[in-house]
């Protein structure tokens, strides 16, 4: 790791920074609640802080946000807080400019690259020891991915990984009253899988006496992490070990499609394909298609999101449809060497951080004693939906409902008061989502259900931790297509798939540059710190 001397660091960034700092320091804390100063003279630590705006439109934090009084008053901290720009290339710009003028904040929300960045230069503090300081907000968020997320190869974290989206919330699911109605049990391999596709397409599952129904289900849909044929048969090749485009272990870093396991996969999909268990239209099927298959009992095992799935508006049709109808989540089949994934997990961690300065100046503790206030309790409520009878009122259920007056948190002018939203949420807790996924009873049916219920079952299963695979090298335009073209063909039957035939798919998926895209990835997997 470099690392370079702080105290030397900075005064070569003063040296050629002089006019940019003096135009940072001047524009930096114009919207913060008091006015900057290093020191109080009254016992209080005053720290100063650039966050992301939750609604940047609306406003900076107002200054007569109740929770400067309350850190003031209750944990000794005067906050002085200021909003990043709107666009991430502008937030990068901006804390750039202030390391280079050796002007960062006390504390301040980062993406990974600048963070490694500065991180690298010295420049932000080892917070290892503090996430003991913080057991709530360690809980909830930082678990050992997330702390991973952070560290460097001296083994120690700079950062705090928060999330910033909703993580692993797709899984395999199967219809459960096809397994009744055929005397089946839940698959738990590839081999009882296998047996279990047979079955949903050869044996009447749904008991109309009609030839009208497939095993798999699924549509191409690629991402970065996620190469052709894409998420939908991610469990699949999970059970082979070769989900997702990358591998990001450290013992077996690169190309999924390089390793000899994947060849397996495709052995496995291609019975799948050549026994007829997998609905024909995949190849053609787009997203919306692919949803009103299932809805109308095509298949009887696909992989789906969570919303998708068990969301009123889309579980309806379903309902209507099949009211005796059951689809459960399961555990993605474990293969003939005991792989098993649902798919590769990435996080949408945003990092907060603390500058080096600022631990020289101890104030370390206090901010993270004032990170763990806003996880939790008052400062949770505050920061998330405002306060109480003038930005919310608590429904029947817990959950904050916003007031019906301009303050209301949904409200323009409310929105102010919830600017540091993405400080207090981890996108993971029930009173955060049950808002977003009530609990119903389905129309025809009546059945109780909630799509979030569903999310816990999905998070729960085995996933492949991938974090910065979604950021990772992509392939030119001409690799990619062959890449596409050549499983494609494969699976079609247009080329045999033989070990012969295989070998030269590769042998020429590298000629085009699959060595080059490989090698030029775990160079930047190993620079960002994302072998695992």
């Amino acid at each position: 790791m470099l690392k370079v001397n702080i105290k030397k660091e900075r005064k070569m960034k003063k040296t050629i920074a002089i006019v940019l700092m003096a135009l940072c320091t001047f524009a930096l804390f114009a919207q913060g609640g008091s006015d900057a100063k290093s020191s109080t003279g009254d016992g209080l630590t005053h720290i100063t802080m650039l966050y992301n705006a939750t609604q940047t439109e609306a406003g900076p934090l107002p200054n007569d946000w109740v929770g400067y009084d309350i850190l003031k008053n209750e944990l000794g901290i005067e906050l002085e807080a200021s909003s990043l720009p709107s666009s991430s290339t502008d937030q990068d710009s901006k804390i750039q400019a202030l390391a280079a003028a050796d002007n960062l904040p006390d504390f301040f929300v980062a993406n990974r690259e600048v963070w490694l960045r500065l991180a690298q230069q010295g420049m932000l503090a080892d917070v290892t020891d503090l996430y003991d300081d913080m057991p709530n907000r360690t809980a909830l968020m930082f678990d050992a991915d997330a702390i991973a997320f952070t560290t460097l190869d001296d083994g120690r974290s700079y950062g705090f990984g928060t999330p910033s989206i909703i993580t692993r919330n797709e899984g395999l699911v199967i219809r459960k009253d096809w397994l009744d109605n055929l005397g089946l049990e839940v698959p738990t391999t590839t081999e009882e899988l296998l047996e279990v596709l047979r079955a949903f397409t050869y044996d009447d599952p749904d008991g109309n006496g009609k030839n009208d129904t497939y095993g798999y289900g699924a549509f191409v849909e690629e991402t970065t992490y996620e190469a052709y044929p894409g998420r939908r048969f991610e469990p699949l090749m999970g059970a082979f070990g070769v989900e997702g485009t990358w591998n990001l272990s450290k013992d077996n870093a690169g190309l999924q499609i390089l390793k000899p396991e994947f060849y397996d996969f495709m052995v496995y999909l291609k019975k799948i394909i050549d026994e007829g268990l997998i609905d024909p239209n995949w190849m053609a099927y787009k997203k919306d298609d692919f949803r009103a298959a299932w809805k109308q009992g095509k298949f009887g095992v696909w992989r789906e999101q969570n919303a998708a799935l068990h969301a009123q508006n889309n579980y309806t049709p379903f309902d209507t449809n099949f009211p005796n109808g059951e689809i459960i989540v399961i555990d993605p089949p474990v293969g003939p060497t005991g792989k098993s994934s649902v798919g590769p997990a990435v996080r949408g961690l945003r990092i907060w951080c603390i500058s080096a300065a600022a631990q020289e100046e101890g104030k370390a503790e206090k901010i993270a004693q004032m990170f763990e206030w806003m996880s939790h309790g008052e400062g949770y409520l505050l920061c998330g939906w405002g306060q109480e009878g003038i930005n919310y009122v608590m429904g029947e259920n817990g959950i904050p409902v916003s007031t019906d007056t301009e303050l209301g948190f949904e409200k323009a002018k409310g929105q102010q008061y919830i600017q540091l939203r993405s400080m207090a949420f981890n996108y993971a807790s029930d009173t955060e989502l049950l808002s977003r996924y009530p609990v119903y009873k389905a129309p025809v049916s009546g059945k109780e259900m909630s799509a979030l219920w569903t999310l816990r079952d999905m998070q729960s299963r085995k996933w492949t931790a991938a974090n910065g695979a979604d950021s990772m090298p992509v392939p030119s335009n001409d690799l990619k297509t062959y890449y596409q073209q050549g499983l494609a063909e494969f699976l079609a039957g247009k080329n045999e798939l033989t070990p012969s035939n295989w070998a030269k798919f590769i042998e020429q998926l590298k000629n085009m540059g699959a060595t080059e895209w490989e090698q030029k990835g775990i160079e930047y997997a190993k620079a960002n710190s994302y072998l695992r």
